[in-house]
């Protein structure tokens, strides 16, 4: 990356990447802070409302899977363009359509369509990239979901004072749209991808059960599974946490704790250039040793401490992820695509699994059994982190 056109091309494809990141997350979790909303307006029940989060996750981590096999061979530039572009205009719909079963149909197709992105988006930075600078762009890929996560929660929250939620869901739409077609503008074409798409199913059960045959992937996608899981539970519950004493906080400033995502948007790239330079096992490991202390922090029962947990918890995760993630790209020599949706079906797994377990704990122990369940969590994945050291 010496000359002036390797320069400008490598920054095209960080900033395409960032954009894809931040639509990706920006349209999943925008629902979140309207849940209440969406009861009043379709006379639903607070449990039914969450649907419009959870079958939007739960059709994301199959439409990862899929992707990932459909797409391998593919011209993944207009692949994940053309999910973007559909999982916003399926959000824009949702924000016009009058009767709730439209509503979660049209966030269903939101994570259908946005399965393509995350799935191709490490491949493509694995096949691309080169060096010390896969995981400098893997982290700003990672910051820029980071960053649309911050944005899909607290942007609506705060639209929804000065516009009707329909209103918030339709301008957030139209930014992603301009979004999709930003990373279309920006990321360089890949000449020679017209292999075409294998309908049989044998090839991809090959691709996958190699992966997993592998002596360090198996291992890199339980941290994944292991580390979301921990990072969603701890802000499932936490609101419920900080509502009880001694803290009483106002929903309002709860929600503002979505903030602390800014820190993930720095620390991922930080992440990804210090494992190119201290190795990737010793940041993994320092990202979950962060994340042990910060679920340690919030049993305390002064506010600044529990918030400082959650500004280290943050950061730990976003720094595990974007080694782990961009670890899966370079240990896969073939079929990336089947590896990273390997990757992110346990991510997501681990996200809606462990999370809804973690609400046993939480009406069982109140917030000492989440912080339990979650240490427990980090130990394993302490194991796991001294394996892959050996590897």
């Amino acid at each position: 990356m010496t000359s002036p056109g390797a320069r400008t091309r490598y920054w095209h494809i960080n900033i395409a990447l960032f954009l894809a990141g931040f639509a990706t997350f920006s349209l999943l979790y925008c629902v979140q802070p309207l849940l209440p909303l969406f009861a009043d307006t379709f006379s639903v029940s607070p449990a039914g409302s969450s649907l419009a989060l959870s079958l939007s996750t739960g059709c994301l981590a199959f439409s990862i899977l899929v992707s990932g096999a459909l797409a391998e061979g593919r011209d993944q530039r207009r692949f994940m363009f053309m999910s973007m572009l559909l999982a916003a205009v399926s959000n824009l719909i949702a924000s016009v359509v009058p009767s709730w079963h439209a509503f979660l149909f049209a966030r269903a197709m939101v994570g259908l369509a946005l399965g393509g992105v995350p799935a191709l988006a490490m491949a493509y930075l694995a096949e691309h990239m080169a060096g010390a600078g896969m995981s400098l762009a893997v982290g700003l890929y990672v910051g820029g979901t980071a960053f649309g996560g911050m944005a899909g929660r607290v942007g609506t929250s705060l639209l929804v004072d000065v516009l009707p939620w329909q209103g918030a869901l339709a301008l957030l739409s139209a930014i992603d749209i301009a979004a999709a077609l930003g990373f279309m503008a920006l990321l360089p074409r890949q000449p020679g991808r017209s292999v075409p798409i294998h309908l049989r199913l044998a090839p991809h059960l090959k691709a996958w059960s190699g992966h997993l045959q592998h002596t360090a992937l198996p291992w890199l996608f339980a941290t994944g599974g292991l580390v979301m899981g921990v990072f969603v539970t701890v802000f499932n519950y936490v609101s419920f946490h900080l509502l009880q004493a001694p803290f009483k906080l106002s929903p309002t400033h709860i929600g503002l704790i979505f903030c602390v995502y800014v820190f993930g948007i720095v620390a991922s790239p930080m992440a990804g250039a210090m494992a190119d330079r201290q190795g990737r096992p010793a940041v993994l490991m320092a990202g979950v040793l962060m994340m042990i202390s910060a679920v340690l922090l919030t049993l305390s029962d002064h506010l600044a401490l529990v918030v400082l947990g959650i500004v280290l918890l943050t950061i730990g995760f976003f720094v595990s992820h974007a080694v782990a993630s961009g670890w899966v790209g370079r240990l896969a020599a073939t079929h990336k695509g089947h590896a990273a949706s390997l990757y992110l079906l346990a991510y997501y797994l681990g996200s809606s699994v462990l999370g809804s377990c973690g609400g046993w704990f939480w009406s069982h122990g109140g917030w000492p059994g989440v912080a339990g369940m979650t240490l427990v969590l980090l130990l394993v994945q302490l194991g796991v982190c001294v394996r892959l050291r050996r590897i």
